[in-house]
């Protein structure tokens, strides 16, 4: 190609549907995405070009797209490995230059090529059992090409070739709804290997599996036994493959792992060395599909060095990390043989030691002894923590610097979105937005990472989807969790509350703001990520959650019967009753039927369901007068008067005309006001209520809630030292005690919510078409803020807003990505549409209400 013509134009290495290695994929015409570097203003595609290289082209094909288009070659068979490479055109003759290429893998597609047989250990007694090691010796011939090893576990594993670790992944294979899929993973183990003996072994614990979970702390719930499947293929170079297999020619033996639980933690004996080897036990075990993944596994992301370590006993040191994380410690120790380290972890103190109260039954112990033969490193193999704080005993002598560090471990998610902003407070706290989801990304999207808990809590992911999808590529991530919600998604709508589904105490219903992730996510990665995948792959059941929502409808066309959790965690309700809401839930549950029903409605055209979509419209538009008739007056006032039956009433569309809303607006900010800005939603409202005051006029109050530094707020727990989202707008209650009540994590996202409106609103970046395709510029300056900025790494490329203030000229920069539109709106002037490229305004700004923030008072620490 001609560089002049294109001026610096490349193309990146193409992307696999939303794999970060796409090494053993499971899809056989796995969508491609790519974007375009250029410094040509208004730059679009007009036409691509895939190559297989050396095996097939696509030749050209006329369309502007990038981003998940369809696979353009010959479907994919188990093991085909191809380097894939783009090039594109614009208005110019000549195509850009290719691309680096990316090379694809597939997995084992097909169930019968499965070889290997589940095997574990022929111990089996009651309860949970120890860890155990299982090994097979082989020969490896020369000529090897190469190698892969496809595994899976009832439980969890990790393999080990000649002594070393394969692969790079934690707490594999990761939690599914295991009777419906297993996870399987793909290992390139090539370089592990050499000429002659070799032996492969896999170390296997409970996990999920088999340990004990949920606060009921119930064993075995999938199944008796823990197992390992793994398929060895030696591929030569003169075309034949050789099969090592988990068979009964395996065995198996104790090894120096005693115990290890995912809430108790790991008990290593490093003097014990595996002996008396036995032959393993096939096992048949009651599992699903066996399944590639579609999102990316957990890793070790991050290593923190303590901030500060203090004695407090003679055999005890506390170490402070700073910020509250998931993972777990690891240690280099010199020492006597049998000295035993023990490592208890907390996100809290309390009277200067841990507290461990809010983590209930969940041990958070991890015990190393040591073999006494030199520097020994040690970190917990099948176990992970959420804390701050950590105390060692034991540990012979001082901790020196590097001795231990904190390995945060979660969903090895590419960041792609950041905020900044001229406040310091407002900026720790979308700070902790983003650590509460690095702790609550670990396989399942989970509530908490810390106590006898831990579970994937639809209502939770359904209100935190915008933010999470904007900070990270969770796309993978949660696509793949959706698809368990629709495997445990019943015949009659019943959406469980938290997935996978494993029995507790807590009942089970047709619960609103919950079961509507169905209704919400998939359109959230639709609009954020250009993905509508989710959609047609969750559309039945979308559907299924909101004909069972139908059958509660009343003759009033109001959902009035049933349990509901309603306006969850509302900060007046007391410690012990957290579902005792100043809100009515059946005005939640019924202002959320309407809202799915319109959403199911736009998912249904989607998927080309016209029938369906007109339905859906129908019945929307018939529960959200359902709505109004029963808890609305004409006027606008809602009959909850509570800032939360506004937000949705307001955010949700469920009123008629300009005159109700208008009104029910200045009722919200009213109510705001009179409580002196203090925040008085729940789950239910959080996510919604500064959109319906600015979006009605009362920026001023949105800003003066939102920089609200007395409890309950956003801020104040920042002004406490939180370094995440807590669970309860009071989890440390203002003179330093821990909240009363039985749930009180330090570490929940759901309340982070509001950063999607700091990315919006504050910074003013927002999708306006699918992927950000279009890109709606729409910063609201506000509250004393100075500068505020948002960037974002769309499908097609960065995206970014910038806005600074200079006496009153407010000065906006804006990026568009090469292929995408802005429609840019700022205070005071009528929209602009503006094409890719850089782009700068000034404009006169003068805001209604511009008080600073006030002087706070010191920050505390735990």
């Amino acid at each position: 190609m001609s560089a002049q013509n294109h001026r610096g134009t490349r193309v990146s290495t193409p992307r696999i549907e939303h794999h970060t290695r796409p090494l053993g994929i499971g899809e056989r015409t796995p969508r491609l995405s790519w974007q375009v570097e250029t410094g040509t203003p208004g730059w679009r595609q007009r036409a691509y070009e895939v190559e297989a290289v050396g095996l097939w082209s696509s030749g050209v094909i006329d369309s502007p797209d990038s981003v998940l288009v369809p696979w353009p070659g010959p479907a994919l068979n188990s093991r085909d490995r191809v380097e894939i490479r783009v090039r594109v055109w614009s208005g110019e003759a000549e195509p850009t230059a290719w691309s680096a290429t990316t090379t694809v893998e597939a997995g084992l597609l097909d169930a019968g090529e499965w070889q290997a047989a589940f095997v574990g250990s022929t111990d089996t007694g009651d309860g949970d059992r120890r860890p155990v090691l299982l090994r097979r010796e082989f020969t490896v011939r020369e000529g090897l090409l190469h190698a892969r090893v496809y595994a899976t576990a009832c439980g969890v594993y990790e393999l080990e070739v000649n002594g070393s670790r394969a692969g790079d992944e934690v707490l594999a294979p990761g939690w599914t709804s295991y009777h419906h899929r297993l996870r399987y993973q793909t290992l390139d183990v090539t370089d592990l290997l050499q000429p002659g003996p070799n032996a492969l072994s896999g170390w296997l614990a409970d996990g999920w599996w088999r340990g004990e979970y949920g606060w009921n702390r119930i064993g075995e719930r999938y199944g008796r036994d823990t197992a390992l499947l793994a398929q060895l293929e030696l591929h030569y170079a003169d075309g034949s493959v050789e099969r090592v297999v988990t068979d009964d020619t395996w065995s198996w033996a104790y090894g120096p792992i005693l115990r290890a639980g995912i809430y108790d933690g790991e008990h290593h004996d490093a003097r014990i060395v595996a002996g008396a080897w036995t032959p393993v036990q096939k096992k048949d075990l009651d599992v699903g599909e066996l399944t590639a993944p579609a999102g990316p596994p957990v890793r070790r992301i991050e290593e923190l060095p303590p901030r500060s370590v203090t004695r407090v006993d003679e055999a005890t040191h506390l170490l402070d990390f700073g910020q509250n994380l998931a993972g777990r410690l690891r240690i280099t120790v010199t020492g006597p043989a049998g000295t035993a380290i023990s490592m208890r972890h907390a996100e809290v103190l309390e009277d200067g030691r841990l507290c461990t109260r809010p983590i209930r039954t969940a041990d958070a112990h991890d015990v190393y002894v040591l073999a006494g033969d030199g520097p020994e490193t040690w970190e917990p193999r099948f176990t992970y923590h959420g804390f701050r704080y950590a105390e060692i005993a034991g540990w012979p002598g001082e901790i020196e610097p590097g001795a231990v560090v904190a390995v945060v471990c979660h969903d090895d998610m590419t960041e792609t979105g950041t905020f900044s902003c001229s406040e310091p407070l407002l900026q720790r706290l979308h700070d902790n937005v983003r650590w509460s989801m690095r702790g609550n990304f670990v396989s399942v999207p989970t509530d908490c990472p810390q106590r006898d808990e831990r579970l994937g809590w639809t209502g939770d992911l359904q209100v935190f989807a915008p933010t999470a999808a904007f900070l990270y590529d969770s796309t993978g991530s949660i696509a793949d969790w959706l698809a368990d919600v629709s495997a445990e998604t019943g015949d009659d709508g019943l959406v469980p509350l938290y997935v996978p589904h494993i029995d507790t105490p807590f009942p089970q219903f047709h619960c609103a703001v919950w079961g509507d992730v169905t209704t919400v996510v998939p359109l959230v990665l639709l609009d954020r990520a250009g993905d509508l995948g989710p959609v047609l792959s969750g559309y039945e059941t979308a559907r299924r959650w909101v004909e069972g929502c139908r059958r509660l409808l009343d003759g009033g066309d109001v959902i009035a019967r049933g349990q509901q959790l309603g306006d969850w965690l509302d900060p007046a309700a007391p410690p012990d009753r957290p579902g005792e809401a100043r809100t009515d839930p059946y005005l939640v549950a019924t202002a959320y039927l309407a809202y799915s029903a319109r959403l199911l409605a736009r998912q249904a055209r989607l998927v080309g369901k016209s029938d369906d979509a007109t339905d859906y419209e129908a019945l929307s538009a018939r529960v959200a007068a359902g709505f109004r008739r029963e808890f609305v007056t004409a006027s606008g006032r809602c009959v909850s008067d509570t800032q939360t039956a506004y937000a949705l009433a307001l955010c949700l569309d469920l009123l008629d005309g300009e005159d109700q809303r208008a009104h029910a607006g200045a009722r919200l900010a009213r109510l705001v006001r009179k409580a002196e800005f203090r925040i008085g939603t729940g789950f239910a409202g959080t996510p919604l209520v500064l959109d319906a005051l600015s979006e009605t006029g009362h920026l001023e109050e949105a800003y003066r809630l939102l920089l609200e530094t007395g409890c309950p707020s956003w801020l104040y727990p920042v002004t406490m030292g939180a370094t995440t989202i807590w669970e309860r707008w009071d989890s440390m209650l203002p003179d330093g005690t821990i909240n009363p009540g039985e749930m009180t994590s330090f570490n929940h996202y759901a309340l982070g919510a509001v950063a999607d409106w700091l990315h919006r609103t504050v910074a003013g970046l927002a999708p306006a078409a699918p992927g950000y395709r279009t890109i709606r510029v729409r910063p609201r300056p506000g509250g004393g803020l100075s500068s505020a900025s948002a960037a974002h790494r769309t499908p097609y490329g960065p995206a970014s807003v910038a806005w600074r203030r200079d006496g009153t000229t407010l000065h906006v920069d804006v990026i568009v990505p090469p292929g995408c539109d802005a429609v840019v709106e700022l205070p005071g002037q009528a929209a602009t549409t503006v094409l890719s490229g850089e782009h700068s305004f000034a404009v006169e700004y003068r805001p209604v209400h511009d008080d600073p923030i006030q002087p706070l008072p010191p920050r505390r620490h735990f």
